[in-house]
């Protein structure tokens, strides 16, 4: 699918993976709906991108009824610029690290819980079926008949989730389980879904962590021996909008890395 002339709403698209996907997606030709909840970080990104390809919607993607409100405003939008939309790129993710009991005997506590899923989960399934039908109903333009395609984010640690990350690893992993379901049942609208699994990536989530914690993560890679970059992210998103054989599969981008037990 050609990303000229189309739209592509990307959740979590301030910062991070979806920061550097945006940008890719504009210097091809196509335009972005951000939704994020940080303006500060957002009103700059829009004025580098210029305010005719880009929007910022502020939306806090565990709120079915703000995930409504920016879909009104992206149908709006597309409707003015003529250029609809063709992918969703649900990006906003959480990391909150907790045992399932700590050794105080203390089981995790589930509101915080709760928090994780609420944006992992529910908000990359409710953003996703609220946008489908603005992607279903535009007219195919290849002999395919392709509308567009949907592409989720999960985690290597869906596969090797840590101490400390059931919740996390609960997450991510619904996400990739998911995938070929999703793909499954919107094959007869010629929407693809691919899911990408990426390792420790240079990003919002994962600036926060100690050095020595970045070390121990460092250890397991194989090569290369650093954390992804976004733009490594926004180059393999861009050839799954541009290649229709992905459709229905998770991609691990992760350098080989296999994550221990613990660090």
């Amino acid at each position: 699918m050609k990303i000229e002339g189309r739209t592509f709403a990307i959740s979590g698209g301030a910062s991070g993976l979806g920061r550097a996907l945006a940008r890719s997606i504009v210097s091809s030709g196509g335009n972005v709906a951000i939704l994020d909840l940080n303006p500060d970080v957002a009103n700059p990104l829009i004025a580098e991108l210029t305010p005719s390809r880009a929007i910022f919607i502020p939306c806090d993607v565990s709120s079915t009824d703000e995930i409504a409100s920016a879909v009104s405003t992206i149908k709006e939008w597309i409707s003015k610029t003529n250029y609809p939309l063709g992918g969703i790129i649900p990006a906003a993710g959480v990391g909150r690290p907790g045992l399932i009991i700590d050794k105080s005997l203390q089981p995790a506590d589930m509101e915080g819980i709760d928090f994780l899923l609420s944006i992992n989960l529910r908000g990359t399934l409710d953003l996703v079926r609220q946008l489908l039908p603005l992607v279903a109903s535009t007219t195919p333009k290849d002999a395919d008949g392709e509308r567009g395609v949907v592409i989720m984010v999960a985690s290597s640690a869906a596969f090797e989730g840590q101490m400390g990350q059931v919740a996390y690893a609960a997450s991510k992993g619904a996400v990739a389980s998911m995938t070929l379901p999703m793909a499954r049942d919107l094959s007869r609208f010629g929407i693809r879904v691919v899911t990408i699994a990426p390792s420790m990536f240079d990003s919002a989530m994962t600036a926060v962590m100690p050095d020595k914690v970045r070390k121990g993560l460092e250890k397991a890679m194989e090569f290369p021996v650093r954390a992804g970059k976004p733009e490594e992210f926004a180059s393999l998103a861009k050839q799954c909008i541009e290649n229709p054989m992905l459709n229905g599969v998770v991609i691990r981008l992760d350098g080989a890395t296999r994550m221990p037990s613990k660090l």
